[in-house]
């Protein structure tokens, strides 16, 4: 899985962690009115390929990469490379083998969301951990994302007014895109 890009251009001579209202030429077509809405969990990527579970997993620049190491790709602006290190030595480990043992079906080959109370404080409120196979959700979230606005204040103003992680647009020829709540400063912030 390569990084998503972001439907907005971040402010990398400003505060990067915010976007600005320029929109990512490689996101196009989200304004464009192409591409499904799906809620964007807040938990951690992981990947089964039919046989082993992988953990997505970032390496900063200068930094060893783990054993078993698959590279997918670096960020030419942060020198971060990601890629999927073998499950059983995630720091994830136990928390996937819990929800993998909650399991009531068989699991396809393709990416999930881990989430649960010992993912990234569990801010989707799951009761035990648990894998959601991306681009699903329950049937009233599912709904709601798809009422998203696509311009930036309306976007904005959506996503502040809900729990959400963000969105990921999925185009039926296989691009993504995202955003996410925090990427945008807060109405009248002045950030």
């Amino acid at each position: 899985m390569r990084k998503i890009p972001t439907i907005y251009d971040r402010d990398w001579d400003g505060n990067p962690k915010f976007v600005t209202r320029e929109e990512n030429p490689e996101c196009s077509w989200v304004f464009a009115g192409a591409g499904t809405p799906t809620l964007k969990w807040d938990g951690t990527c992981v990947m089964f390929d039919g046989t082993d579970w992988w953990a997505r997993r970032e390496v900063k620049p200068g930094k060893a990469a783990p054993a078993g190491f698959v590279t997918l790709s670096t960020d030419e602006e942060t020198g971060k490379t990601v890629g999927w290190e073998p499950m059983v030595q995630s720091a994830f480990a136990r928390w996937h083998a819990e929800a993998e043992a909650a399991a009531t079906e068989a699991f396809e080959p393709g990416t999930y969301e881990l989430l649960g109370p010992k993912i990234n404080g569990n801010p989707d409120g799951f009761p035990g951990h648990a894998l959601m196979r991306h681009a699903l959700a329950p049937g009233t979230l599912d709904a709601d994302v798809k009422t998203a606005p696509r311009d930036f204040d309306g976007l904005r103003d959506w996503l502040h007014a809900r729990p959400y992680e963000g969105i990921v647009w999925h185009h039926p020829d296989g691009r993504m895109a995202k955003i996410k709540a925090r990427d945008f400063p807060r109405a009248g912030s002045g950030s």
